[in-house]
């Protein structure tokens, strides 16, 4: 796995706010106005560090300070771009928490241990999670809820996901 694949998405930069060069910004964090606290945060492809500062918290997301940006027109040149952290900066995860990142890579197993494929994404498309199988020898891929009567077990550190498949999917499989 890259290190670009080992980042998690920590927040976004919106629109600037005033015109000393603050912006707003929307944090992914359980804590939004905690996003500061995991160290200077970096593009996603690692080519520029940010160094934030949380002024305050709003009903519109944070109010932040950047590092060497000092006007209105610095701060609109940031707007949209996305911050990230390596995964090893984030605190540890609850047993049956995870972020997307740990999932991502993870062979996949039916509930016998016989290799289905390997999870290539983690999206959610507001009805919940929903995990990308791309199937053993193929280039297909299938969407599994990541949802317990689809996904009984994760095992990160052995690096498999146990996937018990949909019906349309089994049946596919069968023909």
């Amino acid at each position: 796995m890259t290190a670009k694949n080992r980042r998690v998405l920590l927040a976004r930069i919106g629109a600037p706010h005033g015109v000393r060069g603050e912006v707003l910004l929307h944090s992914y964090t359980d804590e939004p106005d905690a996003v500061a606290a995991y160290g200077p945060l970096e593009t996603e492809d690692g080519a520029r560090r940010f160094e934030l500062a949380v002024v305050r918290v709003t009903s519109k997301g944070i109010v932040a300070r950047i590092a060497g940006v000092g006007d209105r027109t610095s701060a609109e040149a940031l707007k949209g771009l996305a911050l990230y952290a390596d995964r090893e900066c984030l605190p540890a995860t609850a047993e049956d928490e995870f972020y997307r990142v740990d999932l991502i890579g993870l062979r996949a197993v039916d509930p016998s241990g016989q290799q289905l494929g390997t999870i290539v994404a983690v999206d959610n498309y507001g009805a919940g999670n929903i995990l990308e199988l791309r199937l053993e020898g193929t280039q297909e891929t299938e969407l599994i809820p990541f949802a317990d009567a689809f996904v009984p077990a994760v095992d990160v550190g052995a690096g498999t996901i146990t996937v018990i498949l949909p019906l349309a999917i089994e049946a596919k499989e069968d023909e």
